[in-house]
């Protein structure tokens, strides 16, 4: 069953749901305006022939009830004590000899009851009257209700087929209605299957015509989702390609030497040293690629201390200090003294590749700055180089994975692959803080790495102010 009958049957169900309440609604009124009106000339005859009513010596009720001004549509019974019928008047056919409501007799106050009997419906108001505090006598009044009856059933039957009529034309208003209303999804669902066969993800869903409304924000979220979809897709192509590329010239190397050897019959030291190297780089390859992939798993765990910054600067000034030897000169600038919680493993990872890269770059007799500040509740690291600068077309790349802005460069032994920026910005993220670059060609990079600091104690420190 579609999705436009479903809802055309279940509007149509409400509607005549709520109309059947209504048309409930109005019979109850309807019935109870002319009980009422029954009840009210039943109780004005009663009292008319009341007031009329006498007495004789012998005990006998003596009404006229002939002359009394009662309605013509009111039957009168007086009936005594012994069940003796003393006075009548416009009796129905079936009860000149008996009572209208056997019941009522008993009764000792009024009472009103509905009396089907002898083929007739009628509406009895039965009158016990007192004597000296006893009862005495019943009176006894009943209206017909056969045109009551008429006139319910009529009543009944035009609200049916008015019901009816009002549900039919719910239910063709609401068809139509949910026709156009539904059509843009008709439309999203063609487009969604030729996306699908054409396995196209470029494509996007129309848009046009759908307003702002649920169908509108499901286009939006749908063409988001494609969007997406698109981006991963040709992230892990190219990802796939550069992987491929990065493992061909190491394996093209090892394989030329190894046959080169072959060859020669001879075991080669240069041979063994080149094949030595790109083994290395294959196995810093597959581990980078091995720890991008734990952690957007969330495999890869941080080991979270409390790590005194200015120790960790110094270590790594040290260490590049000697990696740089004679070419670049390296200098520690200020420093402070700043606590973060974090991995000392890690963030000491980070400031070396972000080091390494800076001296790599750097042309000989350059400088590499590094320094240590702490700015309100921050800690900020400064890696600055005087190197050839990062264009702007690949400055918002640098940490995409193997993208690299030397690519015109014939790659040296050193040259990375492209993956250290990416991991190095997914370990600053992860301590809950940001790494940023700025770079202006021919006049060198600076990369700024910032995370929140810690008190003396080991706890963070709360921003000015608060």
């Amino acid at each position: 069953m579609s999705l436009r009958l479903r809802l055309t049957l279940l509007y149509s169900t409400l509607t005549g749901g709520v109309l059947l309440v209504f048309a409930a609604a109005v019979i109850y009124v309807f019935n109870a305006l002319l009980f009422n009106q029954i009840d009210n000339t039943l109780e004005s005859s009663a009292y008319i022939i009341i007031r009329e009513m006498k007495m004789t010596s012998l005990g006998r009720v003596e009404p006229d009830l002939s002359s009394a001004d009662i309605n013509s549509d009111v039957s009168v019974q007086v009936w005594g004590l012994d069940n003796e019928l003393q006075s009548s008047l416009r009796l129905p056919e079936g009860y000149y000899d008996r009572p209208f409501d056997r019941v009522g007799l008993r009764e000792n106050n009024p009472v009103y009851r509905e009396i089907s009997n002898n083929g007739k419906h009628l509406r009895v108001l039965s009158v016990p009257l007192e004597l000296n505090g006893h009862k005495i006598w019943v009176l006894q009044l009943a209206a017909d209700l056969s045109e009551v009856d008429v006139a319910r059933v009529g009543l009944i039957n035009i609200i049916s087929v008015l019901l009816l009529v009002a549900v039919l034309f719910s239910g063709v208003v609401a068809w139509f209605t949910l026709g156009q209303t539904l059509k843009p999804l008709k439309a999203i669902t063609d487009a969604a299957e030729q996306i699908n066969r054409a396995d196209d993800l470029s494509r996007r869903l129309p848009s046009g015509g759908t307003g702002n409304d649920e169908i509108g924000d499901l286009v939006s979220s749908f063409n988001q989702t494609l969007e997406r979809l698109e981006a991963l897709f040709t992230s892990q192509q190219r990802f796939l390609a550069d992987v491929s590329h990065e493992l061909r010239t190491p394996l093209t190397v090892i394989k030329g030497n190894v046959d080169l050897m072959r060859r020669m019959r001879v075991l080669d030291e240069e041979s063994l040293t080149s094949i030595d190297q790109e083994a290395g780089r294959l196995t810093r390859l597959v581990g980078g690629l091995l720890m991008l992939a734990q952690a957007e798993s969330g495999r890869l765990t941080l080991n979270m201390k409390q790590v005194e910054l200015d120790l960790l600067l110094t270590e790594v000034f040290q260490e590049m200090s000697i990696l740089a030897g004679s070419k670049v000169h390296v200098h520690l600038n200020e420093i402070d003294q700043v606590f973060v919680n974090g991995d000392r493993d890690r963030l000491k990872q980070v400031l070396i590749n972000l080091a390494a890269n800076a001296i790599q770059y750097t042309p000989q007799g350059g400088d590499v700055f590094l320094s240590l500040e702490k700015i309100r509740d921050q800690a900020r690291i400064i890696v600055r180089d005087t190197g050839p600068g990062i264009s702007p077309e690949d400055l918002p790349h640098i940490f995409d994975r193997f993208y690299r802005a030397e690519k015109s460069r014939t790659r040296g032994k050193s040259t990375g692959f492209g993956l250290g920026l990416s991991i190095a910005h997914w370990i600053v993220e992860h301590h809950g803080g940001r790494i940023e670059v700025e770079s202006k060609e021919g006049k060198g990079t600076t990369f700024a790495i910032w995370l929140p600091a810690l008190n003396v104690k080991g706890e963070k420190t709360l921003p000015l102010g608060n």
